[in-house]
């Protein structure tokens, strides 16, 4: 598995990480340890961009220890003709109104925070709240804690829903992080985001096509990743030296 970033002009991406996957299925295992090796070197590192590989727990650990924000899908609960969103019960949120407390019941749904009204057929209709802003925290022991703050409909204000689990959670058996993401699909900054992931993508397209009918230069695993190494030292030297003309001073006539 490789770890990159780039810069928007071409040719200015830059690999930052490595790693052998020795098992199957193991590849999210392996990602979140590069990405919270890597963090203390990034300090301006915001966000990680991945598929669904990452699940619940590895949400939890990315957003909680390296405080790095992941921008994905949650995983459908069926794939069949059409895809069936994952949805659950949250948690219920007091607001308060000119007439008192009210409480709010919260669902998610394919990632999004939102509420449930009855039609006038009598079924449940998942209306997803807007999202204001996404803020963390950070705790003395270096830990950090992440929100949402949504609005309401119906005029009841805005809410602010927590995004990493805790003991409360883990009581109920309810797994936040693998039910709701900061920035979820239909969001209007998910787009934005997660197209960034086909371009992560072209990189493992680009190591491909190095390989003659996309066979391993050398046998063993060892070897294989010597070759993924020197690859990823060529295709930084390019993007350093490519940057480096876009910065230099003009020459003088």
């Amino acid at each position: 598995m490789i770890v990159a970033t780039r810069d928007l002009p071409e040719n200015s991406r830059i690999i930052l990480d490595a790693a052998f996957v020795p098992t199957s299925g193991g590849e999210a295992v392996q990602a979140v340890d590069r990405f919270t090796r890597l963090r203390p070197h990034l300090p301006g590192a915001q966000t990680v961009i991945y598929d669904t590989a990452l699940r619940g727990k590895h949400h939890q650990h990315l957003m909680r220890e390296p405080g790095l924000m992941t921008i994905n899908r949650v995983t459908a609960a069926a794939e069949r003709r059409k895809r069936i969103e994952k949805s659950t019960f949250v948690e219920t949120k007091t607001v308060g109104t000119v007439n008192g407390p009210r409480e709010v019941k919260l669902f998610a749904r394919g990632g999004q925070i939102g509420v449930s009204e009855l039609t006038d057929t009598g079924e449940l209709t998942f209306i997803p709240l807007d999202r204001i802003r996404t803020h963390r925290t950070q705790s003395q022991t270096g830990s950090y804690r992440w929100y949402n703050d949504y609005r309401v409909p119906d005029g009841l204000g805005t809410v602010t829903v927590r995004l990493h689990g805790n003991d409360e959670d883990r009581a109920r058996k309810f797994n936040r992080t693998e039910n709701v993401r900061p920035i979820p699909n239909g969001d209007p900054d998910f787009e934005r985001l997660y197209r960034r992931r086909n371009d992560a993508e072209s990189i493992n397209r680009h190591l491909d096509d190095t390989l003659w009918l996309r066979r391993a230069h050398s046998v063993g695993h060892r070897r294989q990743t010597l070759n993924l190494l020197t690859y990823g030292l060529g295709i930084n030297a390019i993007a350093l030296h490519l940057n480096r003309q876009r910065h230099a001073p003009p020459i003088a006539a």
